[in-house]
């Protein structure tokens, strides 16, 4: 992960996409340069915390210009992300001055590490992954692409998280453990077994509730 060499384009309008530039804005070297819509395109006639919001069939002649981090909480942010990606934007990680990445572990591209979050050795976060304010994730750790992480989350060692899996604020996931894709794991849930793809889990230890769900 490098600071972006490049002024940085945020993918969302909404109050997490603000967020997101809270944080990017206490990266050092890091110029938040605006924001993009992709669904209402009146949203672009008004500034967004003073900064201009750029329709995303406009970005041309800013794809090399610029770089892009994706500021949506919900798993499904990959359908933004891949539609800037096809268009040839580049993006970037940002990891915030007062989390710790361990040396011997790696991002992909597109994650957010907000403040205070800690990524212990050998593990491997993949692309556009979020870990929220505070989480831990243990060592020889695997996180999917487009996994959102909440606030809290205590993540052990040695798991396998799916793509596109949510895992609410304040949850906690044993060690040794596989949760699998576009899967949600409920706010506060002790996960102590292994969780299919595309289930809902709650609960103290956590059970499937619900089948057949698509991320959050």
């Amino acid at each position: 992960m490098k600071t972006p060499d490049k002024p940085l384009l945020i993918l969302g309008t909404g109050t997490f996409a603000v967020e997101i530039a809270d944080v990017a804005s206490e990266v050092p070297g890091v110029i938040v340069a605006g924001f993009v819509e992709n669904q209402d395109r009146s949203r672009c006639g008004a500034r967004l915390e003073g900064r201009p919001v750029f329709w995303v069939d406009d970005l041309q002649n800013r794809i090399g210009t610029h770089r892009f981090v994706c500021g949506l909480g919900t798993t499904h942010r990959s359908r933004f992300a891949e539609q800037v990606q096809q268009m040839g934007g580049g993006f970037v990680s940002l990891v915030h001055p007062s989390a710790r990445i361990s040396a011997s572990s790696s991002l992909g591209e597109g994650c957010v590490i907000h403040p205070g979050a800690i990524v212990a050795g050998h593990s491997r976060l993949g692309n556009h992954v979020c870990v929220n304010r505070g989480a831990t994730i243990g060592h020889h750790t695997t996180v999917g692409d487009f996994v959102t992480i909440g606030p809290g989350v205590n993540l052990a060692g040695n798991c396998r998280i799916g793509r596109a899996t949510y895992i609410g604020i304040g949850a906690t996931i044993i060690d040794n453990l596989i949760v699998g894709s576009q899967s949600v794991v409920g706010a506060g849930a002790v996960v102590t077994k292994a969780v299919p793809d595309k289930v809902l889990v709650v609960g103290v230890p956590a059970n499937v509730v619900k089948e057949g769900i698509d991320g959050k």
